[in-house]
């Protein structure tokens, strides 16, 4: 069954599928994601279903001293971090907590990943690869998150998740271990871009809502992922 973001109705959607879980993922116009998730929150007050939804360490994107944790405060500069903010609230201010899953993310990487093609295209093309060296932040795999989110869906639990690497590293460091780690025997040509001049952080780590050790990862976990990609 397709769904067209712009065109078809969500709720109906809802209706002929009656899950007991929605997952929410969506992209497309910041207009037509908010008012999907409005009639999703409508769907989940009728019917008692539960929503994880997939936001992101944008929320915290305006603070720029330190890693963020669950229950800090959040403020976007961005558009993108202003939507997952209304979007988080709204389902914070209508549902009661056991029927929501808040799944704060980092960048995601993995075998097969849009960011792992992109780069490995920069790389066989000699394009530069935009870096940025005083950011400060921590990432995850596509196949850590789904372990994550079955967890999460199998044992009920709700609230807020961030679920990120559990270590920090600097963007440029962690795009120069990926290069290494693909091994296309090509000199990579970086562009360094500085949005300020001392360390900013653009992190989400755990304090409140850990998962099990089994299901947490670290940035060296993820770029090893990345040569099964070769």
């Amino acid at each position: 069954m397709k769904f067209d973001l712009v065109n078809d109705d969500v709720y109906e959607l809802l209706r002929q599928v009656q899950p007991s879980v929605i997952i929410s993922a969506l992209r497309g116009p910041f207009s037509d994601q908010l008012e999907a998730h409005e009639l999703m929150v409508s769907y989940a007050q009728e019917t008692g279903c539960r929503i994880i939804f997939l936001s992101s360490a944008n929320v915290f994107d305006a603070f720029s001293n330190y890693p963020s944790y669950e229950n800090d405060k959040t403020l976007s500069q961005s558009i993108y971090g202003k939507l997952k903010i209304r979007v988080e609230t709204l389902l914070m201010r209508h549902l009661p907590e056991k029927q929501y899953a808040i799944v704060r993310l980092p960048m995601v990487f993995g075998v097969g990943s849009p960011r792992i093609q992109a780069l490995k295209n920069e790389l066989l093309l000699g394009d530069a690869i935009e870096v940025f060296p005083h950011l400060v932040m921590n990432t995850t795999t596509d196949a850590k998150l789904r372990q994550q989110i079955h967890y999460i869906i199998n044992r009920k639990l709700s609230g807020i998740f961030h679920l990120g690497s559990t270590d920090l590293i600097h963007h440029k460091e962690f795009i120069h271990e990926l290069v290494i780690m693909l091994d296309l025997n090509r000199k990579p040509i970086y562009k360094n871009v500085y949005t300020s001049n001392t360390d900013r952080y653009l992190a989400v780590l755990p304090r409140d809502n850990r998962l099990p050790k089994h299901l947490q990862i670290t940035n060296e976990t993820v770029v090893e992922s990345s040569k099964k990609y070769i």
